[in-house]
């Protein structure tokens, strides 16, 4: 947002302010007593208002069931929460783990390490230390032969 929105936002709430005042409290003799001068109405307003209203409105989005359908679309909606993402999960962190558990399965059992097992962990380090220097791994959708991938 830029200095404009804020700008509007300021203008919109000093324009709301001195309406409720002095079309509303000025007229009531009883509010009068609660707010003498406008000075006043501002920091309560300010203090006690906006908070108060922010509060009673989350708590009347979170028990309205529209708040819980729309979680509800997001997570069906959203394929990666019961997939990998794309790209380092998919390529590096999950291979990690998943050779981790091997190794410590074999460790436990006393064994050794195959061939075919320190390659796959020297691949995995291979594609760590590409990502710790800025490249990228997996597949692309970007099709732009200007950009290098193993940067």
């Amino acid at each position: 947002m830029g200095w404009s929105t804020y700008f509007a936002f300021v203008l919109a709430a000093v324009n709301t302010l001195t309406v409720t005042y002095y079309l509303a409290i000025e007229k009531a003799p009883f509010l009068q007593e609660i707010f003498p001068s406008f000075l006043i109405y501002i920091l309560f307003t300010v203090s006690i208002g906006i908070p108060l209203l922010i509060g009673i409105g989350y708590l009347h989005y979170k028990k309205s069931p529209s708040f819980t359908s729309e979680a509800d679309i997001t997570v069906e909606s959203y394929p990666y929460y019961y997939k990998l993402t794309p790209g380092f999960d998919r390529e590096v962190v999950f291979p990690l783990y998943m050779m981790m558990t091997k190794m410590m399965k074999t460790i436990s059992s006393g064994g050794k390490f195959t061939d075919d097992e320190l390659k796959e962990i020297d691949v995995l380090q291979d594609k760590i230390d590409l990502l710790l220097k800025g490249g990228m791994v997996g597949n692309f959708r970007r099709n732009d032969s200007n950009i290098d991938r193993n940067k």
